[in-house]
C-alpha cells in the first residue's frame, strides 16, 4: 500500500503546481510591457498576453510623405514588446518546468 501513498503524494505535487502555474500565468498575463522604435519616437504597450494595449506616435515622426519608416518603426516597437513579454513568459514559467524532460513547446 506504501506506493499509493506516493501516488497520491505526487498528485497533490502535481496539482499544487498547476495552480502555481495558472497564478503565474494571470499575473503575466495582467502585467504591461512596453517596446520603443526610434530612440522612443513609437511606443506600444502590450500586455503578457500579446494583446497591443497602447500605441504611442511622437508627432514628429509622423511624416506624410514617409508613412513606410513609420510603419517600420511601429513593427520594431511592436515586437520588441512581444520580446520582453517571450522573455518573462520563459523566465517565470520556466521555473515550473526545470529539471522536468518536457517536450519544448508543452507550456
Amino acid at each position: 500500500m506504501r506506493g499509493m501513498g506516493n501516488m497520491q503524494n505526487m498528485m497533490k505535487q502535481v496539482q499544487k503546481m498547476q495552480k502555481q502555474m495558472q497564478q503565474a500565468a494571470e499575473e503575466l498575463g495582467s502585467k504591461e510591457f512596453e517596446g520603443t522604435a526610434g530612440g522612443g519616437m513609437v511606443s506600444i504597450s502590450v500586455n503578457g498576453n500579446k494583446e497591443v494595449l497602447k500605441v504611442a506616435l511622437k508627432p514628429e515622426v509622423v511624416d506624410p510623405d514617409d508613412i513606410e519608416m513609420l510603419q517600420d518603426l511601429i513593427i520594431v516597437a511592436v515586437n520588441d514588446a512581444l520580446r520582453k513579454v517571450e522573455e518573462t513568459s520563459n523566465n517565470t514559467m520556466g521555473q515550473f518546468t526545470k529539471g522536468m524532460n518536457l517536450p519544448k513547446g508543452l507550456f
